[in-house]
């Protein structure tokens, strides 16, 4: 028996065709370069840096920039701030008042230098010595303290010991400690002589205010010797 093996006819077996290689080639660069345009496209899109703060400085310089003209008939005025200086020992030694004098009191004592508080003391100082003569024995207030006499008939070699003996005795005293308070505190005439009365600087106590003066007190210059 003969087999026969018929091929339909009609109908070719073909093989499948194969991709050249240089076709791949030119696919492969056409793709590196679409990614190149895309990381370029992408860097091109990201946000700038801040500008530095002397970039934004000169540029609000330059938006806000203001002009002065100044006619040449005119005069520019400037204003300063006022200021104002306390006098220390040695201005008020110089000058040598005795509101000069109750002033180094306050300041030895660290107290303020206010009307009221000077006022309270040139009155206390007239009531111990009188005003014509307010630096006898260069103790105006009659201190025992430091000044050899224990009932303030002692002396000082100057008026600034003077004050600074004045302001220790007050301080270092507790029955002194009303006067101190006041002054410190700068409280009114009234409520510093109140504490002056009732304390035993005097043994008199200015008869509780009855002996003491309120007309203005004048000033006087001690001379220079007794600073």
């Amino acid at each position: 028996m003969t087999l026969t093996h018929r091929i339909p006819t009609g109908r070719r077996a073909t093989a499948k065709p194969s991709r050249p290689l240089g076709r791949v080639r030119r696919g492969l660069a056409v793709g590196a370069a679409v990614a190149a345009l895309a990381l370029a496209a992408t860097c091109a899109i990201a946000p700038a840096a801040p500008p530095s703060a002397a970039e934004q400085l000169n540029a609000y310089i330059a938006h806000h920039g203001q002009t002065l003209t100044v006619s040449d008939r005119g005069m520019l005025s400037v204003t300063r701030d006022a200021y104002s200086t306390t006098a220390g020992v040695q201005t008020l030694s110089a000058n040598g008042t005795n509101y000069d004098w109750a002033k180094v009191v306050l300041m030895s004592g660290g107290w303020p230098t206010t009307d009221d508080n000077v006022t309270v003391l040139v009155r206390w100082m007239r009531q111990e010595n009188g005003p014509d003569n307010w630096w006898n024995r260069n103790n105006p207030m009659n201190n025992g303290y430091g000044s050899g006499g224990g009932g303030g008939t002692g002396s000082y070699a100057n008026l600034v010991i003077a004050a600074q003996k004045a302001a220790e005795n007050l301080q270092r005293n507790p029955s002194f400690s009303a006067i101190v308070t006041a002054l410190a505190t700068a409280a009114p005439t009234s409520i510093t002589e109140q504490a002056i009365w009732a304390s035993p600087w005097a043994s008199s106590h200015y008869g509780n205010g009855s002996r003491w003066h309120y007309t203005p007190v004048p000033v006087v210059t001690a001379p220079s010797s007794a600073w």
